[in-house]
């Protein structure tokens, strides 16, 4: 109460109704040291409820964590390690960032995949190393959002017992009583329907009921868990009980008064804590006596393992073993003439995947189209921990669920796979994976209009530029198959999440002397034939083999021609200035892009003297290379800009080039 009302401003009402809720699982059930947040085989809490934030830094500051009373009192405030909503990283003990509800629900869900996945692994009979639950405390609003139907569904289907779940059952939401918009439907029944065990406790003020029910879903191993928990938002608040105002607004001097009377409290007191409920609460004694036991048996198991240990310890440094860039493949254009991009992506998979073998992931039903699966890898389900998972027509779990894998550690750069599109499906998940700095591989196919006859719906024009104007997640839009295998290699390198976009279509293989450029995000793919370029062509992707095919055309003018592969924008503007003139001259103002997608945002690299080429309307059912065609992303449609921007009178016809893309086989379908 205190803590909202400083900040003016807050979500005081469920944090007050949860008190006795989250005492209950901090101080009887997490198995957690505050003293050592980073603890491997911890339990993990997750607040779903995000906007009920304060309660979850009060837990932690009466629990021992590095926490002090101070950053409390600077609730919502610049510089503190209290922000409105958790966020991951900044302060210890928030295990994921949440706040837009659902997401913390489906972290959780990945997190309990990542354990279940690193105990099969690892646990050996005698010697348990992986064996931690998680907790996690959700609301009204994370029960509405589509995400946590579908990680519910997720976690059911894989019977995830570890997951314990309490649901706040407060009956508030911002706009008011949930009998508007929320008692339709009977909660309890749809988790048992998706497999889950379901318990009810009538009054969140009984401990004894609490801790019965957590007990209860402890013991339960064999399904998830999910305890529905009535409660009064903002109790003991007299007059703010059970409004809608107590949800998202501090209570007021005079309310926060009255509340406290009714605790027994000195109302004239604020931020007061006394010591024995500082002794009461500490868990540090019995966080060091938990982790020292675990360290015990880790310890006999390391040496009983100890080929184990190494993968264990390579495994949790959140990189692949030292030999993967050796085993990453390479392809001759003089043996493979044409491969699309997502066929290599998954030779590339296949290729690493032993230097990796924590690296789990899957698509949304669509591996066969995406070349996402570990070979011999098998499936994720309740009776085997394999490295593929199955997620179902579910994008939005299966975002937010590897964002999970990636917080709990110990998992190499998990991954979600699907069609580009849907890209917009897992919207919330990508922004926050780049907002907490993740570690994971967001792998997009049919990257274009070029997928072809699945018309508009599917094919995507705006998403490049919408994914890279996402904070801190790099786009990578690999030309030709080496330079897919070098991305793969970039994804590793690089901190935070990688998008991977990919052809449906073949495109030219090209020579893999130079893909090695695409480490720095831009290269030179084939230059003026004398000194200075006088027209620099840059393309992404699959556009790259159309700028090659412009270079020959404009040859064929008398035109001295550089292209550019830009495979990363993300990873050639890290570079230093030195090198981005190498690549780009400033002295060469006549530049053309190329990418089949709206053009917005070329202009810091085409300059105000420059053209870009791209696509800005809906596309078409039709065979991709004639929407290509139809659309201008076209070797003579890039000449000729070229042409009209060196003010040459000279005109290419398409007779004169020839198609820089291949048809799919239509028999493939959506593969």
């Amino acid at each position: 109460m205190d803590a909202v009302q400083k900040a003016g401003n807050g979500h005081p009402g469920t944090a007050m109704a949860m008190a006795p809720l989250a005492y209950t699982i901090f101080t009887k059930f997490l198995r957690h040291n505050p003293q050592n947040p980073g603890w491997k085989d911890r339990d993990r809490f997750v607040l779903s409820a995000g906007h009920a934030s304060i309660l979850q830094y009060s837990m932690l500051h009466l629990t021992g964590y590095d926490l002090p009373l101070d950053q409390i009192k600077r609730f919502r405030q610049s510089g503190s390690i209290t922000p409105g909503h958790p966020e991951h990283f900044l302060t210890p003990g928030v295990e994921a960032t949440t706040g837009p509800l659902g997401q913390g629900f489906a972290n959780g869900v990945g997190m309990a995949m990542a354990e279940r996945f690193l105990a099969d692994r690892y646990n050996r009979i005698g010697h348990e190393i992986v064996d931690h639950r998680v907790f996690a405390i959700c609301s009204d609003g994370d029960l509405m959002e589509g995400v946590s139907n579908e990680a519910a569904s997720l976690a059911g289907q894989n019977a995830l017992g570890k997951l314990v779940y309490f649901y706040d059952d407060n009956r508030i939401t911002i706009d008011g009583t949930t009998a508007i918009s929320f008692d339709g439907e009977d909660k309890g029944k749809r988790f048992e329907a998706q497999g889950w065990h379901v318990q009810r406790v009538a009054d969140s003020e009984d401990l004894e009921a609490l801790a019965e029910a957590t007990q209860n879903a402890v013991a339960e191993e064999g399904r998830p868990s999910l305890v529905i928990v009535r409660s009064h938002i903002a109790y003991p608040a007299p007059n703010a009980m059970d409004t809608a105002a107590a949800h998202g607004a501090a209570l007021g001097e005079d309310e926060i008064r009255l509340a406290k009377e009714a605790l027994g409290l000195d109302p004239d007191e604020h931020f007061a804590v006394p010591d024995e409920v500082y002794e009461h609460m500490d868990q540090r004694p019995r966080g060091r006596e938990l982790e020292e036991e675990w360290n015990g048996r880790f310890d006999a198991w390391s040496a009983e393992f100890p080929d184990l240990l190494e993968e264990w310890e390579q495994a949790w440094s959140g990189n692949p073993a030292p030999g993967y860039k050796e085993k990453l493949p390479r392809w001759d254009p003089s043996e493979t003439e044409k491969m699309a991009t997502r066929k290599a992506g998954g030779a590339a998979m296949d290729a690493f995947g032993e230097y990796a073998p924590t690296m789990i992931g899957g698509a949304a039903d669509l591996v066969g189209s995406t070349n996402t699966t570990f070979s011999n890898g098998g499936i994720f389900s309740p009776v085997n921990a394999g490295r593929n998972i199955a997620y179902g027509i579910r994008e939005h779990a299966m975002g937010s669920s590897v964002n999970g894998m990636a917080v709990h550690g110990g998992m190499v750069r998990p991954y979600g796979s699907t069609f580009l599109i849907f890209s917009d499906y897992m919207r919330p998940a990508v922004r926050l994976s780049a907002l907490m700095g993740v570690k994971v591989a967001w792998i997009w196919t049919h990257d274009s209009v070029g997928l072809g006859e699945d018309g508009p719906t599917h094919q995507p024009i705006e998403h490049y530029m919408s994914l890279r104007a996402i904070p801190n997640l790099t786009v990578i839009r690999p030309a030709d198959a080496n330079e897919t295998s070098v991305a793969w290699q970039s994804t590793f390198e690089t901190d935070g999440p990688v998008a991977l976009l990919l052809t449906r279509q073949n495109v030219p293989v090209l020579d893999p002397a130079p893909a090695e450029g695409a480490l720095r995000g831009a290269y030179v793919r084939e230059d003026a034939e004398v000194g200075e370029p006088e027209v620099i062509l840059i393309g992404t992707g699959s556009e790259v083999a159309v700028a090659l095919e412009a270079r020959r055309l404009l040859a064929g003018q008398g035109v001295d021609a550089r292209v550019v592969s830009m495979p990363s924008w993300e990873i050639y503007d890290a570079q230093d200035q030195g090198y981005k003139d190498s690549v780009l001259p400033p002295s060469v103002e006549a530049r053309v892009s190329v990418e089949a997608g709206v053009p917005t945002g070329w202009e810091r690299y085409v300059g105000f003297h420059g053209r870009s080429v791209g696509i800005d309307r809906f596309g078409a059912s039709m065979p991709g290379e004639e929407l290509l065609q139809e659309l201008g992303i076209s070797p003579e449609n890039v000449a000729n800009e070229a042409l009209d921007l060196l003010g040459r009178p000279e005109r290419i016809t398409e007779e004169e080039g020839t198609p820089a893309v291949e048809d799919t086989d239509p028999s493939e379908g959506h593969s």
